[in-house]
Formats: structure tokens, sequence, C-alpha cells
């Protein structure tokens, strides 16, 4: 059998499947980012504009439009011109009505406003930070209180700092190592020990709290959410603005976000079904 006949071995066959696997998902993956371009400041883009965010072929950022537009992910609005399309609106109704987080909330965070007087929040883990999914608004809430769809950084408030101090050991020491800077920054500790520390102090409060660390204007309290593996995913709490706090029994909303919390996580437990609503990616 000559050089040029002979057959091809099955692991350079395996490789070339998984590279091409891998430029298939990063193809997907680029394709998907032009959803990251449509912001509150910047809802309007044009074709050429997207072309240049994307940094593709022409040929295959028209593709990536046409895709993402037949999907109803974008819309055209004429002139070139695209928007955010329709079918987002579809999946967030899809969301509200048979999200598992949302579903175990139900009442809770009503119940928590009734008892603490303040506008109360429920939150996910979401790519290094962390999301807002449902809000309950009391009267005069403060106008910049976070709500759905929002998000905040992982290492500053009280719905953040809540679930940061959760996670795993491993994936604590993980973060500090990268982002050492940014604890350093946030006031969460000095040294990895004095991190270390401040993390199990909140676990054992069974809360978290801040002032103004992210609005200069907000207090807020917090405790975690646990899935059905006991795994932290989000966190619910209330918020005010500091201009109540003379008036405000701190300890009174301790308790109150501390049982929300413990309710919210039983109900994910019992409606789970065997099935684990896994934490979004963090690190």
């Amino acid at each position: 059998m000559t050089k040029k006949e002979q057959p091809i071995s099955k692991d350079k066959m395996n490789d070339a499947g998984e590279q091409e696997r891998d430029a298939g998902a990063n193809s997907l993956t680029r394709m998907l980012s032009i959803l990251d371009l449509f912001t509150e400041d910047n809802p309007l883009w044009a074709t050429n504009e997207i072309l240049t965010a994307l940094e593709v072929s022409r040929s295959t950022g028209y593709r990536y439009i046409r895709s993402m537009a037949s999907a109803g992910l974008i819309s055209a609005v004429g002139n070139g011109y695209y928007i955010l399309g329709p079918r987002i609106i579809e999946l967030d109704l899809q969301i509200r009505n048979t999200d598992p987080l949302l579903q175990a909330s139900e009442g809770v965070l009503e119940e928590l406003c009734d008892s603490t007087g303040h506008s109360a929040l429920l939150c996910t883990l979401f790519q290094n930070s962390v999301l807002c999914v449902r809000e309950s608004l009391v009267p005069f809430s403060p106008a910049d209180l976070m709500g759905r769809g929002q998000r905040r950084p992982l290492l500053r408030g009280a719905m953040s700092k809540v679930i940061f101090a959760h996670l795993s050991a491993h994936r604590l020491r993980s973060i500090y190592n990268r982002r050492q800077d940014e604890i350093i920054d946030a006031g969460l500790g000095e040294s990895w020990d004095e991190f270390r520390a401040n993390m199990a102090a909140i676990r054992n409060e069974g809360y978290a709290k801040s002032s103004g660390e992210f609005t200069r204007s907000m207090i807020g309290a917090s405790a975690p959410v646990f899935n059905a593996g006991d795994e932290v995913i989000g966190s619910v709490g209330v918020a005010w603005d500091k201009s109540e706090m003379g008036q405000v029994d701190f300890d009174r909303i301790a308790l109150s976000v501390k049982r929300a919390g413990r309710e919210i996580s039983a109900r994910m437990r019992d409606r789970s079904m065997g099935k684990v609503l896994r934490p979004r990616a963090v690190g």
C-alpha cells in the first residue's frame, strides 16, 4: 500500500472530529455574542457596526446576522439597523413561568416586604456576577434599587457577598489568587487569612450586610439560597435608603432575610424531584 493509500488512523479521525466540534462551538459562541452588543446605552446597531465588532469575515458576519434574525433574537428596523428581537420577550415569559428559583420564591418576597417594610430582591449567580431575577417593591422604594435583569459585581453589596462567602473553599482560594487586588479594594481582606476569616464570619452569621458598597445611599441585608444539592445558587434580601437607618431594627431584618432564605432553599429541595438547578459559572 502506498503512502497515499494508507488509511487514516482512528486517533487522527478523533482529533479531526474534536477540532471540527470545537470550531463549531466557537462559531456559535461568536454568533451569540451579538446579543452582548445590545445594551441600554446602545440598543440600536448598524450592520457594519456588528460586522466590525464580531471581527469575522463579512460573509460569516452576514450569515450570523441572518441566523439571529431568523431565530427572532434580533430584528431589522430599516436602513440596515437592528434591535433585540421578540423571541427574547417570549423566552422571558417562559422563564417567569418555569424557572425553579422563581417558583420557589413565590410569595416569599412579598412576605419579606411585609415583615421588614423594605423592598425585597432575589438574585442568582451568573458569570462572575450576581443577576437580579425578581424584585418586590414597597412604596417609596429607592429609585436606584437593583431590578430584574440587572447585574452587580460579585465582590460588593450584601446580595453578592453572601453568595461569595458560601462558595466552596477551593473556589474561594482560586478566586482570591486571581482577584486579590479586587478583594482588597472591596475591603474583604488584606490577606488570604483575613479574607477567609471574613467569609467564615458571614457564613456563621447566616447573612451579609452592606452600607454604600455599590450605591452610596443604600443599605442592604441578605441571606443565601441553596439548591437541592446544598450548593449556593443565589441570595434573597432587602434594601433601603440610609436616611431610614434610625428607624430600622436590624436584628429583626436579619432574622427575616434568613427565614426567607431557608424557605426558598427548602422549596428548592422539595420541588426539585431529583433535578438540581446548578450554580452558574463563577471564578
